[in-house]
C-alpha cells in the first residue's frame, strides 16, 4: 500500500523521442548555493574552571566561569551570536585574571628576594 502512495507522489517523467540526442537539448543553468558550515563558538569552560579554582583574583575566575556556562547554554540552544558574545567575554575575563595572577606572583617573588637579600648578614666583610 505504501509503495502505491509513494509512486503516485513522484513527478511524471517523459521519455525522450527516438530521434533526439541529449546534446541537442537546451541547457538550463541551475545555481546551487552552499552555506559554509560555521564552527561552534568556543565557550572556554575548562579554562574558566581552572581560573576559578587556581587563580580567582577579584572573583574574575568565577565571572569567567559564569559567562562560559552562559555561552554553552546559548550554543546548545542554537544562538550562535549569543554564544560567541558570552564566550568572548569569558575569554577576556580569563586573560585579565591570568595577567593579574602573573603580576601578583612576580611582585611576590621580587619582594621575597629583596627581603631575603637585605636580611642575610654579610659574613665576608668585617
Amino acid at each position: 500500500m505504501k509503495s502505491l502512495g509513494m509512486e503516485q507522489s513522484l513527478p511524471p517523467y517523459e521519455v525522450l523521442p527516438a530521434g533526439v540526442n541529449m546534446d541537442e537539448l537546451p541547457r538550463t543553468s541551475t545555481t546551487v548555493t552552499v552555506e559554509q558550515e560555521q564552527l561552534p563558538p568556543r565557550d572556554h569552560l575548562v579554562w574558566s574552571l581552572f581560573t576559578t579554582l587556581y587563580g580567582n583574583i577579584c572573583c574574575l575566575g568565577f565571572l569567567a566561569f559564569f559567562f562560559s556556562v552562559k555561552s554553552r547554554d546559548r550554543k546548545v540552544l542554537g544562538d550562535h551570536s549569543g554564544a560567541l558574545s558570552y564566550g568572548s567575554t569569558a575569554k577576556c575575563l580569563n586573560i585579565t585574571a591570568l595577567v593579574l595572577n602573573l603580576t601578583a606572583i612576580i611582585i611576590t617573588i621580587i619582594v621575597v628576594a629583596v627581603v631575603l637579600s637585605t636580611a642575610t648578614p654579610n659574613y665576608g666583610h668585617g
